[in-house]
């Protein structure tokens, strides 16, 4: 049937119209790309120091870098045993230690920081060679009973404690980390066979062991021992629950020597680390002027860096006729494990 002109018309005014109105729809909206997935760091940290006294400064890293942390906490010995026997293995990223020694148990498994990092640093709160550095520092002391002892009864330096008279009135705790780090100052101050000689003459004295500072801090203050051998900070620790009426106070060796040495907690980055960027920013995070007064004022330790002030209740440490002796000096852990197994002093 053939259409009118009318009609063609009308069908192509109809046709034009499908046209303009598939012209005029949209198009179907495209999805936005895709976020990408932001994969969160974690470091693994492997701390000789105690969990309530690094805890909350770690946390505070976490926060403000959003790297999370996962810490593995045992004494510093343990744990330098332990990377030893993972080697190439171990998943730490980074060795938090109390002391030296154990860092200098590890030291070849440890790469060198940036100079960046060490010069962060005091003179002399790091070894030569660069693999680790102090964070925090520790004096080493006489902890005396008030009410039985005058600090002026007390030996100029610590070889005095082997006098006779000092006999069943003693602590110390052998298997401790920082111990362990004073003797092995010893062996580089007086020597292999004088500090022989103290370990003996101290074991004569019939000293009462103590798994920690903490508890020979409390037993001089419960009257159990005269004097112990701890770190300077237990004390504070201590008396921030019991009050300054805690009858214990601490007591720097007057002629020095290696038990009045200043021992640094320290860290260092595994070469094996598959997170060196993030490890250096934990570490350089602890020598920020936030972790080094947290250092000083929670932990009351001395900060290692400038510009931080130490706690008001601190000797300074200009007052302290400390040794000097180089970091580097103080990593042979395995020659004063030799020498207490063989006198005894531990298994």
């Amino acid at each position: 049937m053939k259409l009118s002109t009318m009609g063609r018309v009308m069908v192509f005014l109809a046709a034009l119209l499908v046209v303009i109105a598939l012209g005029c729809t949209p198009a179907a909206p495209t999805a936005p790309p895709a976020t990408p997935t932001v994969k969160t760091q974690t470091l693994t940290v492997y701390s000789g120091r105690a969990e309530g006294l690094v805890k909350p400064i770690i946390d505070q890293f976490s926060k403000s870098t959003g790297i999370n942390v996962q810490v593995r906490y045992a004494g510093t010995s343990e744990l330098a045993a332990t990377i030893l026997e993972e080697g190439k293995n171990s998943p730490a990223d980074v060795f938090f230690a109390q002391d030296p020694g154990g860092l200098g148990a590890v030291e070849s498994l440890l790469t060198r920081l940036p100079d960046s990092i060490l010069d962060l640093v005091e003179p002399g709160f790091h070894p030569n060679e660069g693999r680790w550095v102090g964070i925090s520092g520790r004096a080493r002391v006489i902890a005396y009973n008030t009410q039985k002892v005058k600090e002026s009864d007390l030996p100029d330096d610590i070889f005095g404690l082997t006098d006779p008279k000092w006999k069943g009135r003693i602590g110390w705790a052998p298997t401790n980390a920082s111990f362990q780090a004073m003797v092995t100052a010893m062996r580089k101050l007086w020597g292999e066979e004088k500090t022989r000689q103290w370990l003996v003459g101290i074991q004569a004295n019939n000293p009462k062991v103590y798994a920690n500072n903490t508890a020979q801090v409390n037993a001089v203050g419960a009257g159990e021992i005269d004097v112990a051998m701890p770190n300077h900070y237990y004390l504070y620790g201590i008396m921030q629950d019991k009050g300054e009426s805690f009858p214990v106070r601490n007591y720097h060796p007057r002629a020095g020597g290696p038990g009045a040495v200043i021992l640094v907690a320290g860290a260092g980055i595994l070469e094996t680390s598959k997170n060196k960027e993030a490890a250096e920013k934990f570490v350089e995070f602890m020598l920020s002027p936030v972790a080094q007064q947290y250092f000083a004022g929670q932990t009351f330790e001395y900060p290692v860096t400038k510009g931080v002030k130490t706690h008001r209740l601190l000797t300074p440490l200009s007052d302290i006729k400390s040794p000097e002796i180089s970091m580097s000096d103080m990593t042979d852990l395995k020659g004063t494990l030799d020498l207490l197994r063989g006198t005894g002093v531990v298994p």
